[in-house]
């Protein structure tokens, strides 16, 4: 996981996706900065924007920092603020990440992952011959415990990621890719191994 640069909303975004989104709350007289009742489906016009969301973040799952193609249907707009936690922010740019299923799946409506848009650069590190990830043990301990508490929440170590991020890597150094297909294919991974001189 790596910092993500937040990019700014498509041009069609309000017409698309707010101004549907925000008419169908007023309709449904649901307040829009308080939670959702429980169980209360809302429309999800966000789905109307997640081709703008992956072409803009470039295709990078937010918190796996892995390319995936949108043509395989695994990507998903995750709301960082859950619906549920606020209504209002169902339907707007900023809170959205692009997530590949899997990770979006893990996320839910949980409230204790690290935020890409927030976390600095290399608090995450990654060890290139096993693809286990950790904390930078520099970092002060509460700042670990939060990395520890958002690698477990999301399964960021567990054995499919592992051996995703080592079979990248190999496959980079097997067919002598150059560093920025590596980069394309995995920022993560390209960054880590340029912070350790392997590139």
């Amino acid at each position: 996981m790596i910092p993500v640069l937040r990019q700014p909303e498509p041009t069609s975004f309000d017409r698309l996706v707010r101004r549907k989104g925000l008419a169908h709350l007023n309709k449904r007289g649901f307040p829009l900065n308080e939670p959702l009742p429980a169980n209360a489906k809302i429309e999800p016009y966000w789905r109307d924007c997640l081709s703008d969301l992956h072409q803009k973040y470039g295709g990078v799952c937010a918190y796996l920092g892995v390319f995936f193609e949108r043509i395989m249907g695994g990507g998903s707009v995750d709301h960082f603020i859950a619906k549920s936690a606020n209504a209002g922010l169902a339907y707007e740019w900023d809170n959205y990440r692009l997530a590949c299923s899997t990770m979006n799946s893990r996320k839910r409506e949980y409230s204790d992952v690290l935020d890409p848009f927030s976390i600095e650069p290399e608090c995450f590190r990654l060890e290139l011959c096993t693809g286990r990830i950790y904390p930078n043990p520099d970092l002060p301990a509460a700042d670990i415990r939060s990395i520890y508490q958002t690698i477990k929440r999301l399964g960021l170590d567990d054995p499919q990621c592992r051996e995703m991020r080592t079979r990248l890597y190999q496959e980079y150094l097997e067919h002598s890719l150059p560093p920025d297909y590596l980069k394309m294919k995995s920022p993560f991974i390209w960054q880590e191994a340029n912070r350790q001189g392997l590139l």
